[in-house]
């Protein structure tokens, strides 16, 4: 079937080749029996884990709906699936400094013992809204949203609120670092769960950045259409700071800024100095 598919796209493309149609659905089925055998192989080791969706707890901390949620649950369970992966909202769960609510997902653990299912926990310290896949807005705690210069920034000044920059990790916001607000939560997390890590609770996964990932915002979609370059986010004052003393390290005190030659956004390559050439230099 993936071979008559393969090849009737060529076909309707109008580049039929006789002698290329026999290669290609060749090709294509021992492809399929490839992936087919792999899965197979793997099944029997394999554990399935269905992601339940963003805003499955509320900005309140609440089930969205906790009926509906657990007749969802017991249809899971039914055909043969392991547990359930949910995200872990920093911005749900921490609505003041060092004040933590873990009610609504300490009620969904209950619901997956009860029912037989495993959960995963994503720990989400970033802004739920502006990626794709997001359906809901949920956005930072307040007492860190609220702050200055902790943000990543563009050449032009634009500050992302997706998540606290890198460059901030050791700068004081009331009292705490972003690393000891991490360092204090996840404390709340093992506390709160504590009975049923290792048993209910299989996996944890750490989320490092925008939707969740160790990148840089350089492509917001605010900002950004594909394929353009993105930009560079390292203009905050933290992170010119951590430049100018990498530069003054390397002898380059003149070096006083990131690359400004580097375009837009929405840039092509072959648009920019930099990535013609510039990425190149001693700078």
């Amino acid at each position: 079937n993936f071979g008559s598919l393969f090849c009737f796209y060529w076909d309707s493309a109008g580049l039929s080749l006789p002698s290329f149609r026999g290669v290609a659905q060749m090709a294509a089925r021992t492809l399929a029996l490839s992936v087919l055998g792999c899965l197979c192989l793997s099944a029997q080791s394999s554990n399935v884990f269905v992601m339940l969706a963003l805003d499955t707890v509320t900005n309140n901390g609440d089930l969205k709906d906790a009926n509906g949620l657990k007749n969802q649950l017991q249809q899971l369970k039914s055909g043969n699936v392991d547990g359930i992966m949910v995200d872990v909202w920093w911005g749900v769960t921490e609505p003041s400094p060092k004040s933590y609510k873990f009610d609504g997902y300490k009620q969904l653990l209950g619901m997956c013992k009860d029912i037989g299912l495993k959960m995963q926990l994503v720990t989400s310290f970033h802004m739920c809204g502006g990626n794709v896949g997001d359906t809901c807005n949920i956005p930072l705690p307040e007492f860190v949203n609220s702050q200055a210069d902790i943000w990543y920034k563009d050449q032009k000044g634009h500050e992302d609120k997706e998540y606290i920059s890198l460059f901030a990790d050791n700068v004081t916001i009331g009292g705490r670092t972003p690393l000891q607000m991490y360092s204090d939560w996840f404390e709340a997390l093992a506390a709160a769960f504590s009975g049923d890590l290792g048993s209910v609770v299989v996996e944890i996964q750490v989320g490092m950045g925008p939707a969740g990932e160790l990148r840089y915002p350089a492509y917001q979609l605010s900002q950004w259409q594909f394929c353009g370059v993105g930009a560079f986010q390292a203009f905050d004052k933290n992170a010119l700071a951590s430049f100018a003393q990498a530069a003054a390290a390397a002898g380059h005190k003149q070096w006083d800024s990131p690359p400004t030659d580097a375009g837009d956004y929405n840039s092509r390559p072959s648009d920019t100095s930099f990535f013609n050439s510039g990425y190149q230099s001693d700078y």
